[in-house]
């Protein structure tokens, strides 16, 4: 059963970063977008994660972006802001700097490139959660992380780290996930990485999602994180199924390519990708508005 209250609630869009022609910051586009997913039903915002195309946006436009979505939200609900970076002295330094600007707290992601140990990994966090007063939120991404946190170090942050009180687990191993969830503390959410799999994981006592589709649809993703912490699985597990083509489809290419699409096919352009990324072909912006048109989210 899942618990009736989770700190940050439970759907919370990975929001896109919006660019304008010139793939320059759009803050203007930001304030609206911040303000069109609160509106939408979403119950916290991550700025600037792997669907924010975090890779590509420097420090001081990460600063800008955060300081721009806590001022949109105006209190309504938490901006998690990702401040995970591959370097343990940079991530702190630099949510040092993110603090004062009135963020709500932190997600960290498993450090990427280097490959480092579980006990570098577990090092790795506990500096973060040392070093900060926020909350902080684990992100275990190994498709492109390239290494899997386990649940044992996923584990060990959530009892000896009173500050780690979540985790966003895109690791696809449900045993994995499931170890988390029975081993986890009181008060500890493990959220879904992949919107396909956010019934399922709620199903084994998982908090919500943290959500690429729920920047398109929000209300959408809501109706399925609200039926599934209901209890009420036949109708969660069928709202699931009826919107699975387009959690799925989002990811025919590499995120966030299709998502941003999605927003443009619903009248919501958010610019384009920046290099390495590219944007949509033709053949895939036709492929995603059929998958839209069929389940219902594009007339």
């Amino acid at each position: 059963m899942t618990r009736s209250q989770p700190r940050f609630g439970r759907m919370i869009p990975a929001m896109v970063t919006p660019f304008d022609r010139e793939g320059e910051l759009d803050l203007a586009r930001t304030e609206q977008l911040v303000d069109r997913l609160i509106v939408g039903g979403s119950d916290a915002l991550v700025i600037n994660g792997t669907t924010g195309e975090s890779p590509t946006v420097f420090y001081p436009q990460k600063m800008d972006l955060f300081r721009t979505a806590v001022s949109a939200a105006a209190g309504r609900v938490p901006i998690i802001a990702n401040v995970g970076d591959n370097c343990t002295a940079d991530t702190i330094g630099f949510a040092a700097d993110v603090q004062k600007l009135g963020v709500d707290a932190f997600m960290c992601v498993v450090p990427y490139y280097n490959k480092p140990p579980q006990e570098g990994i577990y090092e790795h966090f506990r500096a973060i959660a040392a070093s900060v007063d926020l909350p902080v939120v684990l992100y275990n991404i190994p498709g492109r992380c390239v290494v899997n946190m386990t649940a044992e170090t996923t584990l060990a942050l959530a009892h000896d780290c009173d500050n780690v009180v979540a985790v966003k687990e895109a690791s696809g191993d449900l045993d994995q996930i499931q170890a988390i969830i029975d081993g986890m503390p009181e008060g500890f959410d493990v959220y879904s990485g992949d919107d396909s799999a956010t019934c399922e994981i709620m199903r084994r006592g998982g908090s919500g999602v943290i959500s690429t589709a729920g920047n398109v649809a929000p209300e959408r993703m809501s109706e399925i994180c609200e039926l599934a912490a209901a209890g009420e699985w036949e109708a969660a597990r069928a709202a699931s199924d009826a919107f699975m083509p387009f959690m799925e489809g989002l990811f025919a290419t590499a995120n966030p390519i299709l998502v941003k699409e999605a927003l443009a096919l619903v009248d919501f352009p958010v610019g384009g990708v920046r290099l390495p990324l590219v944007d949509a072909t033709p053949e895939q912006s036709d492929r995603l508005r059929q998958i839209m048109r069929q389940v219902g989210v594009l007339d």
